[in-house]
C-alpha cells in the first residue's frame, strides 16, 4: 500500500507507522493538512477515479472531540424521520485521526472494489472506525460484522 505524507512534521513513516495494522488496500493513501476555522474536526475522502484515499489531519492540531453517527432507526410516522444513535468520540492525537478516518474511507473502498456495492453507507463505515480504530489489528471479517444488520433483541442484549 503507498502511503504519502505531505503534513509538515509528520513523515510519510510515521503515517505508515500510525496505519499499521490495519487493513490493506490498493488505493494510495495521501495524508494532508486541513486548516480549520475554529475548531478541529474530521475530513477525508475516497476519491474512486483517481484511486486515492485522502486523510486530513486538523493543523494546527490539539485533542477534540467529535460526536460520531453509527446507527440510525425511522421513526414512525409521515416522512423519512430517523432516530440517531451516536457516541463522542476523544481524539487526543494526529494517530487517532489517521486510524479513525483511514478505517472509515477503507470500508467505503471495500464496499466499492471488493463486494461490488455502492460506495455511500456512512453510518456503516462510522460503525467499522469507531469499533476498530483503536485496535491492534483489524481485518476484512471485522469490516464483514459491521455491515451486518442486528436484530432489536440482539442489541438489547449486547
Amino acid at each position: 500500500m503507498a502511503i504519502r505524507s505531505e503534513l509538515a512534521g509528520f513523515s510519510t513513516a510515521q503515517a505508515r507507522r500510525a496505519l499499521e495494522g490495519l487493513p490493506r488496500c490498493d488505493y494510495e493513501v495521501v495524508v494532508r493538512p486541513l486548516r480549520y476555522r475554529w475548531a478541529p474536526h474530521l475530513a477525508a475522502r475516497c476519491e474512486f477515479e483517481e484511486r486515492r484515499i485522502v486523510l486530513q489531519v486538523p493543523i494546527p492540531f490539539k485533542p477534540f472531540r467529535e460526536p460520531v453517527i453509527y446507527a440510525a432507526r425511522r421513526k414512525r410516522g409521515e416522512g423519512m424521520r430517523f432516530a440517531w444513535a451516536s457516541e463522542t468520540v476523544s481524539f487526543r492525537g494526529r494517530r487517532d485521526v489517521l486510524r479513525f478516518l483511514y478505517c472509515h474511507e477503507w470500508l467505503h473502498w471495500y464496499l466499492y472494489e471488493v463486494l461490488g456495492k455502492g460506495s455511500s453507507a456512512e453510518t456503516a463505515c462510522d460503525r467499522f472506525a469507531l469499533r476498530n480504530f483503536r485496535r491492534r489489528y483489524v481485518t476484512t471479517d471485522d469490516a464483514d460484522a459491521a455491515l451486518k444488520r442486528r436484530s432489536l433483541k440482539a442489541r438489547a442484549t449486547g
